[in-house]
């Protein structure tokens, strides 16, 4: 019975063992390089995850700061989101070569924010999918411009060949991925955090990756209609998930609760701001008071709570 014990225990070590490369990175203020680890959480069952950090787009941002998974299945494997830079995105390619030497057959992005899809330039030799809502392709052109001064701005170096990679695949509600021994749902969504948001439902392990329509502990983002993403957290609600992968936070099997935690600080911010404009405050006035009550339960509260207040604000005069 000792001897079985033991022998579990060691699978169960084995099962949630952490996937590190180790990657020189420039240190600061012309200093050598130093290493960085890049990990990758093993959830079992093919499943693995990479959680980028807690950083603002404005203040220490490298093109890390979003999680990036990646499915293993008998034919070969679905990466999910890519990473802010080409360099991030060879960071988990090296990840998964180090976990299995299956071709990887899709990249899905879950969403255009940067810090998703600037990876994918890393697997263009792998010749996969590209995978997207049908508005991705779109709403990447649109923003090229914008998000090329963005990457040399606070990339430098590590923006060069961080080139955008469009969808050769794209989702209009449904699409099923077969990976041999487990299948891939995608779902295309209406307007929510953005208008290219996808989610994934894995159906072997339980797993839903929800991008950004689920955020845990750090703030959530507006970028496009409020309304519209309380409503498609609620449709998350009927998944039949076991655990979920955010798309910024911890993995959760607690994932009802992380919707409802979400949920109600939007539903917070939407009433407070509603309330702003009816006593005809100021939107500079209303982003120092909507959704204070929430303060002390999210991340990087400030700096996205006040953006949040600018891009519902205005489309909420006009209700």
């Amino acid at each position: 019975m000792r001897n079985l014990m033991i022998i579990m225990s060691t699978f169960a070590l084995i099962s949630c063992q952490a996937v590190h490369v180790d990657q020189p990175i420039s240190g600061t203020q012309g200093s050598n390089n130093v290493l960085a680890s890049f990990v990758v959480e093993n959830l079992g069952d093919g499943i693995y995850v990479h959680h980028g950090a807690h950083l603002d787009i404005d203040e220490g941002y490298q093109g890390d700061i979003c999680n990036l998974s990646f499915v293993v299945g008998s034919k070969g494997v679905a990466v999910i989101d890519t990473g802010g830079s080409l360099k991030v995105g060879q960071q988990l390619r090296e990840a998964i070569r180090k976990v299995t030497p299956l071709p990887v057959l899709y990249v899905i992005n879950t969403h255009v924010h940067p810090d998703h899809i600037y990876g994918n330039a890393a697997f263009l030799a792998d010749a996969p999918q590209f995978i997207g809502h049908d508005k991705l392709a779109n709403a990447m052109e649109t923003r090229r411009e914008q998000y090329q001064k963005l990457n040399a701005r606070l990339l430098h170096e590590d923006a060069i060949g961080s080139e955008l990679v469009k969808p050769t695949m794209v989702v209009k509600d449904k699409l099923t991925l077969d990976l041999g021994d487990r299948n891939l749902e995608l779902t295309a969504h209406p307007v929510a955090h953005t208008n290219t948001d996808v989610s994934i439902m894995e159906n072997k392990a339980g797993t839903l990756f929800a991008g950004d329509l689920l955020f845990i502990e750090r703030t959530p983002v507006v970028e496009s209609d409020i309304k519209g993403l309380i409503t498609e957290l609620e449709e998350l609600k009927n998944s039949p998930a076991k655990q979920v992968v955010p798309g910024h936070g911890p993995v959760t099997k607690q994932w009802l609760a992380a919707i409802n935690n979400a949920q109600h600080y939007l539903n917070t911010l939407l009433t407070d701001v509603r309330v702003s404009i009816k006593k005809g405050q100021s939107m500079e006035s209303a982003m120092d008071t909507a959704a204070a009550t929430e303060k002390d339960k999210w991340r990087l509260f400030e700096v996205a709570n006040r953006r949040n207040v600018n891009t519902i604000y205005p489309a909420l005069e006009w209700e």
